[in-house]
């Protein structure tokens, strides 16, 4: 037990010995680093120049020639086998063989096509000059219908007033009266014009008084050949 007391003491006196040693050192090393002299910063030079001395220009270097494209020759075509070249002939004068066959085959559709048409115009043409002509004859017929209508009436008026004549006595000859005679729409006289007498008054007034006996005088039932009768010429006799 009395071993421990003893080393005790000994590391305590170790510990102080070292303490007091460092202290010193740290005195020594305060006092010697601020009493050595400091050195002064070295001096600088400067040159002042009053002109500036010329700047070179910077060296140019010229561009780099452009890399050099090496031109190959184009490759000789390889020869064609003399079988494909009897086959492109072949197939060639195929073609223009079957071109030659449409461009007939084309011509023949334009001449049947114009000759269809020259036909159609033909037959158009004859077809009008037929259609001219039945109108032609349609308006012939039906101008001498009413020609013959008019004249048919025309008769009638006259047969209608030959039997209101009162025939006077000691008429000499066959003497001739003619008469204008204006007629209305209804058939009435509105007037009696002599345009040729006969040269026997007796007759002429006879014939003259007949007309407005006569009335209404017959007409024809179209309208359109009033103008017909509009103004009449008749003649009369007393032996027709």
């Amino acid at each position: 037990m009395t071993a421990y007391p003893y080393a005790t003491h000994n590391e305590k006196a170790v510990s102080g010995a070292l303490a007091l040693l460092m202290h010193g050192m740290f005195f020594a090393l305060i006092l010697f680093g601020v009493t050595l002299p400091t050195r002064e910063p070295p001096a600088i030079l400067v040159d002042l120049w009053s002109n500036l001395p010329p700047v070179p220009a910077p060296k140019v270097e010229p561009p780099p020639p452009p890399p050099r494209t090496e031109v190959k020759p184009a490759p000789k075509p390889e020869p064609v086998p003399k079988a494909d070249i009897q086959m492109r002939e072949k197939k060639e004068k195929a073609l223009k063989a079957r071109e030659r066959e449409l461009a007939e085959k084309k011509k023949r559709e334009e001449q049947a096509r114009l000759k269809q048409q020259q036909a159609t115009e033909a037959e158009a043409q004859r077809l009008a000059r037929e259609q001219e002509e039945a109108l032609r004859t349609l308006a012939a017929q039906q101008a001498a219908a009413q020609a013959k209508l008019v004249d048919e009436y025309k008769r009638r008026i006259a047969e209608r007033i030959k039997r209101f004549i009162v025939e006077p006595p000691n008429l000499q000859g066959n003497p001739e009266v003619e008469l204008n005679v204006i007629v209305l729409p209804g058939g009435d006289v509105l007037e009696v014009r002599t345009r040729q007498a006969s040269g026997q008054a007796t007759w002429d007034i006879a014939v003259e008084r007949a007309v407005h006996r006569a009335q209404p005088l017959p007409l024809p039932p179209d309208p359109a050949l009033m103008r017909e009768f509009r103004e009449l010429n008749l003649r009369f006799r007393p032996k027709e």
